[in-house]
């Protein structure tokens, strides 16, 4: 009795051993390789899978997402003979388990390896300036060699990244001065160009300032002149409306004489012609208005009298 026990138990584990061989889940995104007697039968796809148990095997469970592998720096030589340690990134995905499984032994090593000697045929024949600003281009020819050589093995390379260009210590040193200079030459030059932009600004105004300073004094010296005419002629027409006698403009030149003899610096000063007549004008004028006054000499009359004995 206790054999037969024993037996049903082992029975029991048996079912239950096969039952899990037999049912197998694959999850999403994710592929798994069977094989019968070692030999390739068919992929599973995501879901609930049936396999023959002890018969069937799983031999590898393969992730169809898209999968990032950095790689180490890479020493490679430039076209000019330097040495410069270049970081990678792949982006690759699995597009056949069946190939990436018997295609080759380790894809991601077989990647790693393709990338290191393709980047050194690249830079090979790139200088090192070149190589340090050419990221771009290295990227698509690093891909392009990679996707054509991964094709057979299920592998397709989305995108190929160049983390870091290192070059030698030396050779950054130098390219730190070169480009310390190139700001100051450039700072110079912006500095240069100002000043001169600046004083062809000031420049610019100023002439603009004394044409627009000659422009309004031409403006109130024509103004001055026009109001003076203007003076001159209100005056000579009132003057000719009043119809002046010799009289009174004997009185006015008479008037004016001091005003003429103002000044310190007056040493010498001209009568014109003209005051003479007018004298003569006025003093027959004041012999006339004499002459009607009683007692009222005349310098004439006192000239005639005769000399006292």
């Amino acid at each position: 009795m206790p054999s037969i026990i024993i037996v049903l138990v082992i029975l029991v584990v048996l079912v239950f051993i096969a039952l899990i061989k037999t049912i197998q889940v694959i999850p999403q995104a994710s592929a798994a390789i069977v094989e019968r007697f070692g030999r390739y039968t068919r992929t599973l796809n995501a879901g609930l899978n049936i396999v023959v148990p002890f018969i069937d095997s799983i031999r590898n469970r393969i992730d169809l997402r898209e999968q990032v592998v950095p790689f180490p720096p890479q020493p490679v030589i430039t076209q000019d003979n330097l040495v410069v340690n270049i970081d990678t990134v792949i982006y690759y995905q699995v597009t056949d388990a069946r190939a990436a499984t018997y295609e080759v032994a380790s894809y991601i090593q077989a990647i790693e390896q393709l990338t290191v000697t393709t980047l050194r045929n690249i830079i090979g024949g790139m200088d090192l300036e070149r190589t340090l600003t050419s990221r771009e281009e290295i990227n698509a020819a690093l891909r392009g060699v990679l996707d054509e050589a991964t094709g057979k093995w299920g592998i397709r390379v989305n995108r190929v990244e160049l983390k870091a260009i290192e070059p030698p210590t030396s050779i950054q040193d130098s390219m730190e001065k070169q480009m310390r200079a190139d700001r100051d030459k450039r700072a110079a030059i912006l500095t240069a160009e100002g000043i001169r932009q600046s004083a062809i600004l000031t420049a610019e105004g100023e002439k603009q300032s004394a044409i627009l300073r000659a422009e309004g004094e031409a403006k109130a010296a024509a103004l001055r002149a026009e109001g003076e005419a203007q003076a001159i002629r209100t005056v000579f027409e009132s003057i000719h409306a009043g119809d002046p006698d010799q009289k009174l403009l004997a009185y006015q030149y008479l008037q004016m004489l001091p005003k003429i003899a103002e000044g310190d610096a007056n040493k010498l000063w001209i009568v014109p012609s003209e005051i003479g007549d007018a004298l003569k004008g006025l003093s027959g004028a004041f012999d006339n208005l004499g002459a009607g006054v009683p007692g009222f000499n005349t310098g004439k009359e006192r000239r005639q009298q005769p000399p006292l004995d």
